[in-house]
C-alpha cells in the first residue's frame, strides 16, 4: 500500500529503527550537513533534526541513504525489482501487429489506473501566505564553506510548457538569494530550460508561471529525478511506481497543480530575461561548480502543512543519496561499474581531476596545480567544521557520529552555465 506523505514514511523508519531524532539545536550552516554526510557515508540512518537553528520547521536528511531504506521507499524487497519495472516502463515499443497490440493490453491498462488525480484540497494548503511571507522562515541549508549561499536541494520544480500546456517535474537546485526570491539552476539540455525558451520565443517580455513543492512520499519526491521518457508525465510515473496515483490540488496564484500531500510549496515565476548570478556549489563530484548566469525564480505565495517538514538532501563528495537513488533506477548490475567514481578516498589529487573532467558536464578551464588538484580559480576545499554530533534514538538512548574534523581536498570544477 502507498505511504500516503512524508510523515508516514517516517513513521515507518521510526518503527524499523532506521531513523534517529536530533532533539538539540543544530545549525543549518554547515552542521546539519556534516552530521549528514557522516552518516550516510557510515550507512547510517535517516535523521530528523527536531530544532535547527533559526526556525521552528524541522529538517529531514538522508532520507533514502541506503538500500534497505531505499528498499523501503519503493515497497519492494531487491532493487532489481524496481529496475526491472523502471526497464519495461521505459522501454516499451509501438506495437506491431495484432497480437503484439493484444500482449500489450495489460500494461497500458496498469498504466492507466495510474493517471494523476487533481482534487479539490489538500494538506499542503492547510496554511496560505500571500502577503506576511519569508523564505527565511525555512530551515534552508548552506553545506560547504564555498557555496554561494544557501541552496534548496530537492525541490519538485513544476512547469507548462506554453506550447502544449504539458506539465513537467524536475529537481533544479535553488540557490535562495533573498527572502523572496532564488535562482533556478536550469541547465540548457533540461527540459525546464526548453520551457522558458519557448516561454521566451512566444512571449518575450512575459513570464513563465512555476510551483515548486518539497516533501512527499517517496515515489512522488523522486518525480523529478527518475529517468521518465519525454513525453511522460513525471507524476504519472511515480504513480506507477507507487501502484496508486498521485493526488494534484490547484495552486493558489499560478495555473499549475501541485502534490496534495506536499509538506511545503512556493508558486510564483520566471521573469523572462531576468538572469542572475548563481553559484558556487559544492556538487556531486567533490569539486565545486562555478558561478553562473539563471534565471530568477520570484516568490509570490508560500503554502504548507501546519507544522511543516523540510526534506533536504546533501550534495558534495560521494557517497550521497544519490548513489542509491541510482541503484533504484538501473540495478546492482548495471551501476556496479561505476562505483569506483564514488568512492571519496579516490578523488583526490590528479585522479580527482580526471574524475572532474568525466563528471562535470561542459567542464573548462581546468589546469594542474602543483598538487596536481588545482583548478584556475586555485586549490580549495570542502572544508568542515568539528562537529560533535549526537543524536537521541526513538527509545530514548543517546547515540554519537563520528566525532571529529574532517576534510576533503578538491578544485573548483567549471560547469556549463545557463545559455541559449
Amino acid at each position: 500500500m502507498a505511504y500516503r506523505d512524508l510523515r508516514d514514511f517516517i513513521n515507518t523508519l521510526d518503527k524499523k529503527d532506521e531513523l534517529r531524532r536530533i532533539d538539540i539545536e543544530v545549525d543549518p550552516v554547515y552542521e546539519i550537513t556534516e552530521i549528514s554526510d557522516r552518516t550516510v557515508k557510515a550507512g547510517g540512518p535517516a535523521l530528523l533534526f527536531e530544532r535547527p537553528k533559526g526556525s521552528r520547521v524541522p529538517v529531514v536528511t538522508n532520507l533514502v541513504g541506503t538500500l534497505k531504506r531505499m528498499c523501503l521507499a519503493l515497497e519492494v524487497e531487491s532493487l532489481e525489482e524496481i529496475a526491472e519495472r523502471v526497464h519495461s516502463f521505459i522501454d516499451m515499443q509501438s506495437p506491431q501487429g495484432f497480437f503484439e497490440k493484444v500482449k500489450m493490453l495489460p500494461k497500458l491498462a496498469e498504466i492507466g489506473s495510474f493517471f494523476p488525480k487533481v482534487v479539490r484540497s489538500g494538506a499542503c494548503q492547510e496554511v496560505v501566505r500571500t502577503d506576511d511571507f519569508s523564505l527565511d522562515y525555512f530551515p534552508i541549508l548552506k553545506c560547504w564553506p564555498q557555496d554561494g549561499g544557501r541552496f534548496i536541494t530537492w525541490p519538485m520544480v513544476i512547469t507548462k510548457n506554453p506550447d502544449t500546456g504539458k506539465r513537467n517535474v524536475g529537481c533544479y537546485r535553488m540557490q535562495v538569494f533573498d527572502e523572496r526570491s532564488t535562482g533556478m539552476h536550469w541547465q540548457t539540455q533540461k527540459h525546464g530550460a526548453d520551457h522558458y525558451r519557448n516561454s521566451r520565443a512566444k512571449n518575450p517580455g512575459g513570464r513563465l508561471e512555476v510551483a515548486v513543492a518539497i516533501g512527499a512520499d517517496p515515489a512522488t519526491a523522486l518525480a523529478g529525478i527518475l529517468p521518465v521518457p519525454p513525453d511522460m508525465d513525471e507524476f504519472l510515473f511515480s504513480g506507477f511506481l507507487r501502484r496508486d496515483p498521485v493526488e494534484l490540488v490547484p495552486c493558489k496564484t499560478v495555473d499549475l497543480e501541485i502534490p496534495a500531500n506536499a509538506e511545503i510549496v512556493l508558486e510564483g515565476y520566471v521573469e523572462i530575461g531576468e538572469m542572475r548570478e548563481e553559484g558556487p556549489f559544492g556538487d556531486h563530484t567533490g569539486f565545486y561548480s562555478l558561478e553562473g548566469q539563471y534565471p530568477v525564480f520570484h516568490v509570490q505565495c508560500i503554502t504548507h502543512r501546519k507544522e511543516p517538514l523540510y526534506l533536504t538532501t546533501i550534495v558534495g563528495p560521494p557517497p550521497q543519496e544519490d548513489y542509491f537513488m541510482g541503484h533504484a533506477i538501473a540495478g546492482r548490475r548495471h551501476i556496479s561499474k561505476f562505483d569506483d567514481c564514488f568512492d571519496s578516498k579516490k578523488l583526490s589529487g590528479a585522479g580527482a581531476q580526471n574524475h572532474e573532467r568525466d563528471l562535470v558536464a561542459g567542464a573548462r578551464d581546468v589546469h594542474e596545480g602543483d598538487s596536481g588538484g588545482g583548478s584556475r580559480r586555485g586549490p580549495e576545499k570542502f572544508q568542515r567544521d568539528r562537529v560533535e554530533g549526537v543524536v537521541r534514538h526513538r527509545s530514548g538512548a543517546r547515540h554519537s557520529i563520528c566525532a571529529g574534523a574532517g576534510g576533503y581536498a578538491g578544485s573548483r570544477g567549471a560547469a556549463a552555465g545557463f545559455r541559449f
